[in-house]
């Protein structure tokens, strides 16, 4: 039965569960464009560098389980400044405020500023905080090292240092308990009557005084400790998931598609020229394609991808190697039924070239089989990449969902309860597999006769 694309697509727009499966596809290639669009490309190349990722929080769960929660959880914060700068006769100062809502019913569990300052001389650096009672505590008062020339100087300040104890001690008399024993953040975020949280807004400020030239914050970030973070949370390497997720997304269609696509496209041609040519030249043909059929493909991968390498791009190839030899039987059969139609025939009989009847008259007919091939093709090999990955075979450069899993695995996240590390990549996995499969149903509907007359 011949088939125009019009034709197809109106059939396959009334099937539910077919755009069901574009809508699905959809949404994944939005979150592919939000990818390449929103994350930072460093990103993606420094997900296995530890030093990427101090200043986010360790196996921490997503911030929105706050909203399933009684007591509210406090969530690790990456504070950006509000900058100002002003002329105190001739004293240049720089000043960064950080402002934050707190409102949780636990203490942070650090603080950390991060600065880069670009300078010349000695300019004087300061961190103060003023509390939603009004009180006004100096952490730090330290000049930074001397430069004779414009210079950028790069450093962390860390709640832990004894330099902010000592500040915070001057205002003991404030504190109607005992200080002893309590961190900086404790101190910092609590009562004055009773050792409990503290909640309103506090606003740290972050001046930088200079008399010879005027100073700039190239980078300053203040970061509050919490047990919760982002929309995902982190992995025990302290990667925020939701980068890993997002990068996942387009890996995968680009795994699931290139591997479909190629099969498709090899195991097509591969079986109409076996049919159309027959005789010796199909047999030759078909034993080739028993052999390959016959090889045990998962084994067959593994034992490449220890051998030869286990870059992405040599597993997309050894997929499209295993995966088109079902496609060639069945486009064998269907080349053998249409060579006999007589308009191949009066093409013959006209001196036609093989390679035109071939590609003009019998492969036009099996695209409608070919585009439900790809998209049930795309499951498997989306499905293969990441149980090789999950095996610790994959890339470990590109963070794959399978890759995902392999690094959960690897640090016990499920008897450990992170279920934010297991549980996103999962079903992320089986949603797109299950797009292609509505698709796949929906074309297979439009192709088989059998099931058009249902």
């Amino acid at each position: 039965m011949s088939f125009s694309a019009r034709a197809v697509w109106k059939e396959f727009s009334h099937s539910k569960i077919g755009m069901t499966g574009v809508a699905i596809l959809l949404i994944l290639f939005t979150m592919s464009i939000v990818a390449f669009v929103t994350i930072p490309l460093d990103s993606f190349k420094t997900w296995n560098d530890p030093a990427s990722w101090l200043l986010y929080p360790k196996s921490a769960q997503p911030a929105w389980v706050n909203y399933f929660q009684s007591e509210k959880i406090p969530e690790h914060l990456i504070l950006s400044p509000v900058q100002s700068s002003q002329q105190l006769g001739s004293v240049n100062v720089l000043t960064d405020s950080f402002a934050v809502n707190y409102q949780y019913d636990g203490f942070p569990s650090d603080f950390i500023y991060q600065y880069a300052a670009k300078y010349s001389g000695s300019p004087l650096l300061q961190i103060t905080v003023t509390r939603p009672d009004g009180t006004d505590l100096q952490l730090v008062s330290t000049s930074l090292p001397f430069a004779s020339n414009d210079s950028v100087y790069s450093s962390m300040i860390f709640s832990t240092q004894n330099v902010i104890l000592k500040n915070i001690a001057d205002k003991r008399s404030n504190y109607a308990f005992s200080l002893d024993g309590l961190s900086s953040e404790k101190i910092i975020f609590s009562k004055l009557d009773e050792n409990k949280i503290l909640k309103g807004l506090y606003v740290f400020h972050v001046h930088l005084y200079d008399v010879s030239t005027k100073p700039v914050l190239e980078k300053s970030r203040l970061i509050l400790g919490g047990q919760v973070y982002g929309v995902m949370g982190t992995d025990e390497l302290r990667r925020d998931l939701s980068i890993g997720l997002l990068w996942g997304t387009p890996l995968a269609l680009f795994i699931g598609i290139t591997v479909s696509i190629g099969s498709v496209v090899i195991g097509l041609i591969y079986g109409v020229y076996a049919g159309y040519k027959g005789s010796a030249t199909d047999e030759v043909l078909m034993r080739f394609n028993d052999i390959i059929y016959a090889m045990p493909a998962l084994p067959l991968l593994i034992i490449l991808a220890v051998t030869i390498g286990n870059s992405i791009f040599l597993m997309v190839g050894f997929l499209v190697i295993f995966g088109w030899v079902g496609i060639a039987k069945v486009s064998r059969s269907m080349a053998m039924q249409i060579k006999t139609l007589q308009y191949v025939e009066a093409a013959q009989l006209m001196g036609q070239k093989n390679y035109k009847i071939i590609f003009k008259h019998i492969l036009p007919q099996l695209l409608p089989y070919a585009f439900a091939s790809i998209a049930i093709s795309v499951p498997g090999a989306i499905t293969t990449e990441a149980g090789l990955s999950f095996l610790g075979l994959g890339d470990p450069t590109f963070p794959t969902w399978g890759q995902i899993l392999h690094d959960a695995s690897s640090y016990s996240a499920a008897a450990r309860g992170m279920w934010w590390w297991i549980m996103p990549p999962g079903i992320m996995i089986a949603v797109t597999g299950l797009a292609f499969v509505f698709m796949g149903h929906a074309m297979d509907g439009i192709v088989n006769p059998k099931l058009r007359q249902r």
